[in-house]
């Protein structure tokens, strides 16, 4: 059966590479993403496409409108928007205090406040029973990183998460979250990073390699799947081993 599946973060990386698995089984897929350019290169055979910052709330009330009009339901909805905020022009003036006030902004809004108000937009169209909620979390929620607020930012999905999913459970709806470890093929690091670092992020994972978006992908897939009915409130390391779960 065809499901109606949104992706937050359509255009590059995770996103897109869940968007052509959800796509490549014959699902209809929104991708959603702030710059229309990107979105359109994507390339999702029979993909929709909007515009929007998740993180402006008449912005997404354009979104849930849309949503209304195309689909209707939804039944899968996945939260890949996000970043470190390398995308975000720089701070201006040289106060340190309103640069560490921005980052953490701008971290919150990237990777918490869109992931909010698009499933608060969003909640009421979810299908019942079967609807499916994913959100993109970190290993970083675990570990902290050189990216502090990136990592607060992410862990707050998860008691979100663990909330949402007693609210939507008694209608059939799970809600679970995917925490990544290193992946490569994103433009999460921007240009990359140096071999040194590379090699020591490989190094900590049982498996030996680097992390793909096809990984992450697969498993919000399954997650999404009826055999993954009784799966929620849970967080679903894709590390290689890097970290244990808890």
């Amino acid at each position: 059966m065809t499901r109606n599946v949104v992706i937050s973060g359509g255009g590059t990386g995770i996103g897109l590479a869940a968007a052509r698995v959800f796509a490549d089984d014959g699902d209809r897929v929104l991708l959603l993403g702030r710059r229309g350019d990107v979105l359109e290169r994507a390339g999702v055979p029979g993909a929709l496409t909007y515009a929007a910052d998740l993180a402006d709330p008449e912005a997404v009330r354009g979104v849930a409108g849309f949503v209304g009009r195309e689909f209707g339901a939804v039944d899968v909805l996945i939260h890949s928007a996000g970043g470190n905020g390398l995308l975000e022009p720089p701070v201006g003036g040289d106060d340190p205090l309103d640069a560490v006030a921005r980052h953490w902004t701008v971290n919150f809004r990237l990777n918490l406040l869109t992931a909010v108000l698009l499933t608060e937009a969003l909640r009421d169209r979810l299908a019942v029973p079967g609807g499916r909620v994913l959100f993109l979390s970190s290993i970083a929620a675990y570990r902290g990183s050189g990216q502090v607020a990136y990592a607060a930012a992410k862990t707050g999905l998860h008691p979100y998460a663990h909330d949402l999913a007693r609210r939507l459970g008694p209608h059939g709806i799970t809600v679970n979250v995917v925490a990544p470890g290193y992946v490569e093929d994103t433009a999460f690091f921007g240009d990359g990073i140096d071999a040194e670092r590379r090699a020591r992020l490989v190094a900590e994972t049982s498996n030996g390699r680097a992390g793909t978006p096809g990984d992450v992908a697969a498993t919000l897939h399954w997650l999404a799947s009826p055999g993954a009915g009784h799966i929620t409130s849970q967080i679903i390391q894709v590390n290689g081993g890097a970290e244990r779960g808890h």
